[in-house]
């Protein structure tokens, strides 16, 4: 089995780190160059910074953020929010990314994954995917955009595999239903979409302790496990969370 990663997710807002429930409520939780630095030295495997307002206010990445993070940081990591042409992901990926999620932006133009995917490679390009339950799309869930937002006529599986076709590298899939909450992943939607795509899938939204993650990698067939609320509380650490997964089995990097 491949070693799993573990990812932290930085939602960012008017250049600080955020957090909330079900995409809204969000507060305040510190600077996010800070955070970044302190994670890395906990030995996280990549890190996600999202600009959860880029989308919504039609503007591009915060890229002098992006470049603080990035000069702080030697691991994988990925950009998301306002990213919407060739122009913007060249431009992130020239301040420090190594990864850009397109998310909104890719809903309204999928050329931009294969224009992407085509220019810098099918590894720096990410679907972001926000899906929430919703029993009349074919999956049983339904794609959202804009932070969660705004709901689409697009079906999460639908739009995976149609991604994956565009070339795109790998999927976040964001539960909009469990972001937050601390009780756990979406495990029948990471499920459906790991197993139905050939690229890896991240799963977000949902984590609150270590058998968590357990579940999702093994049952929800994830490659990795993205978290963010259960050590942005200081509850656990990526060396603890790792320890705790390593003792169930599961092979992890270190």
């Amino acid at each position: 089995m491949l070693k799993k990663r573990i990812i932290i997710c930085l939602d960012v807002k008017d250049g600080r780190t955020t957090k909330g429930v079900k995409f809204l409520d969000n507060v305040d939780i510190g600077d996010p160059v800070i955070m970044a630095d302190a994670y890395y030295a906990q030995g996280v495997d990549e890190l996600v910074f999202y600009d959860i307002m880029a989308s919504a206010h039609d503007r591009g990445p915060t890229l002098d953020l992006v470049a603080n993070v990035a000069k702080t940081i030697h691991i994988p990591f990925c950009v998301g929010g306002g990213i919407s042409t060739v122009e913007d992901i060249r431009a992130t990926i020239k301040a420090g990314a190594e990864k850009v999620s397109l998310n909104s932006p890719a809903v309204r133009n999928p050329a931009l994954i294969r224009e992407g995917a085509a220019i810098f490679g099918n590894q720096c390009i990410v679907l972001g995917m926000d899906a929430k339950r919703d029993p009349a799309m074919p999956s049983g869930y339904r794609v959202y955009i804009n932070g969660g937002r705004v709901a689409t006529e697009l079906d999460a599986l639908e739009w995976a595999l149609r991604a994956e076709e565009l070339g795109a590298g790998e999927i976040v899939l964001n539960s909009i239903d469990a972001d937050g909450t601390r009780d756990g992943y979406e495990i029948p939607v990471t499920s459906l979409i790991s197993s139905r795509v050939s690229i890896p899938v991240i799963a977000s939204g949902g984590a609150g302790k270590p058998e968590h993650l357990a579940e999702v990698l093994t049952t929800g067939k994830a490659d990795a496990a993205l978290i963010a609320s259960m050590v942005h509380s200081g509850e656990y650490t990526v060396s603890s969370i790792k320890d705790s997964l390593a003792g169930q089995g599961i092979p992890v990097r270190r």
